[in-house]
């Protein structure tokens, strides 16, 4: 795939760049290496001023680097600059607690007695340079929430960033670097996905965290796994979003068509499988459909549009097949399911009923704004239905009966469960999944430790 600014609303390449060659690769290494050897030792208060004047450059071009994002990969331009905002959020976030996030800590003092000691503590250091193999779908928030945590541990990070938003990823590195960090600290590098295996393998890269698909995180754990080195992996996801009796039906179905839909449908987390009580589906998919329906789908960089292009033409075709095997198989289209003629790479807002096991739809992710709805006679059926899928990112469900909430959290295969509301990410909540949704966690405590040396420190008696 070449290195490219490729507009999805009309499919005209706007700028291509050549791919790194090995000696500047090597150049990267070596300043990543040395760099870490320095700035590992600086304050978190240092860092804490660096990463705060990032987010306020970050806010300062909110405007032009949405419309940067809107033009690589076709999110509609206020959500571009939401993104951008949410991003300086979590920098100034991680500013003010890493500090406290990475403390040392005491054990108990009766398990230092009984070790023999007189003092222990344990204390969170940095690895050295990260990998972080991104994807394009959130171009400035999949970077940031690796970066932020990374780079107020004391780590410096590495950035393959997907190959269609080169402009992003080149803006990130100029970002990090006008704030003030060293210009080791954080390096875009401009490379095809078929150079990551030598990266990895490089003793210089000490770690790698990846958002993405499942064969991209099946080859960097493998490789991983040889080298011997920690990675983060946060792939797939086909979220189950359940309504049940108690629910309020109407803000169920409203918040759905935004779960569905939020970012052009290309959210791991966006809600992909509806699952609702029979008591209420036919309410729920009446108001659903019709939302989905209403939808504004054209120019991206228009203030009203509400669904924009694919990212891609492939995308778009990988999208098609999945319906047009639903449909060959006997699902019911509810809405949409038929691509528009005219230029750019748009899929309107779809909706299948009568979805079985048989179905690819059932089985893999619909990576775009396809909804399938599964009639559900009770919780226990409601359960079964949401975890028969590969993946386990998050959930939704929506219920006022807290005996339900119970058993919802209790018997849901996913890393988080979201109650009568949609899933997001927030900095201050961990962030990952199970099954082949990957492992590890992003944001919080939990992430920002996941690239540390938990260091036991024991002083005898």
């Amino acid at each position: 795939m070449p290195i490219a600014t490729v507009n999805p609303a009309n499919g005209e390449t706007l700028r291509t760049y050549e791919a790194m060659d090995e000696q500047e690769l090597e150049r990267r290494l070596q300043l990543a290496q040395a760099t870490f050897r320095t700035y590992r030792t600086t304050s978190f208060t240092d860092r804490a001023r660096l990463l705060n004047r990032a987010a306020d450059l970050l806010d300062e071009d909110q405007d032009d680097v949405g419309r940067i994002m809107t033009t690589e990969m076709g999110k509609p331009v206020k959500q571009a600059r939401a993104e951008a905002a949410k991003c300086a959020r979590a920098m100034r976030w991680y500013a003010e607690h890493a500090q406290e996030l990475l403390a040392d800590e005491e054990p108990a003092a009766a398990d230092v007695k009984d070790s023999g000691g007189s003092r222990a503590l344990v204390r969170y250091r940095p690895l050295g340079p990260v990998l972080a193999v991104m994807p394009w779908n959130f171009p400035l928030w999949q970077v940031v929430r690796f970066a932020a945590p990374a780079l107020m541990a004391g780590n410096v990070g590495l950035l393959k960033h997907a190959s269609n938003v080169p402009q992003t990823a080149l803006y990130l590195e100029d970002l990090f670097h006008r704030a003030g960090f060293a210009e080791g600290c954080f390096q875009t590098l401009l490379v095809g996905s078929g150079a990551v295996d030598d990266v990895l393998r490089d003793e210089r890269v000490k770690a790698a965290t990846l958002t993405g698909s499942e064969p991209a995180g099946r080859a960097v754990a493998s490789t991983a796994g040889e080298m011997i080195k920690k990675t983060v992996l946060e792939l797939g996801g086909s979220d189950p979003y359940v309504v049940m009796p108690s629910a309020d039906v109407d803000r169920a179905a409203q918040v759905a068509v935004t779960a569905r839909v939020q970012n052009n449908g290309q959210s791991c987390i966006a809600a992909k499988r509806f699952i609702v009580h029979t008591d209420v589906y036919d309410a729920f998919a009446e108001r659903f459909v019709a939302g989905m329906a209403a939808l504004k789908v054209g120019d991206p960089m228009e203030e009203d549009t509400e669904v924009g292009p694919l990212a891609s033409e492939q995308g778009r075709s990988d999208l098609e097949e999945l319906v047009d095997d639903a449909r060959r198989s006997g699902a019911a289209v509810l809405c949409g399911g038929e691509r528009p003629d005219g230029p750019g790479w748009y899929y309107p807002p779809t909706v299948l009923a009568g979805v079985t096991r048989e179905m690819r739809i059932h089985r893999e992710e619909a990576f775009g704004p396809v909804a399938t709805l599964y009639r559900a006679d009770g919780l226990d059926e409601a359960v079964l239905i949401a975890n028969d899928s590969p993946f386990g990112l998050s959930s939704n469900v929506w219920t006022r009966d807290e005996a339900e909430v119970d058993r919802f959290v209790r018997d849901l295969e996913a890393g988080a469960v979201f109650v009568n509301g949609m899933t997001a990410s927030h900095p201050g909540f961990p962030f990952g999944g199970v099954k082949r949704s990957g492992y590890g966690r992003e944001l919080s405590g939990h992430g920002i430790r996941e690239f540390c040396n938990i260091t036991t420190v024991w002083h005898g008696a």
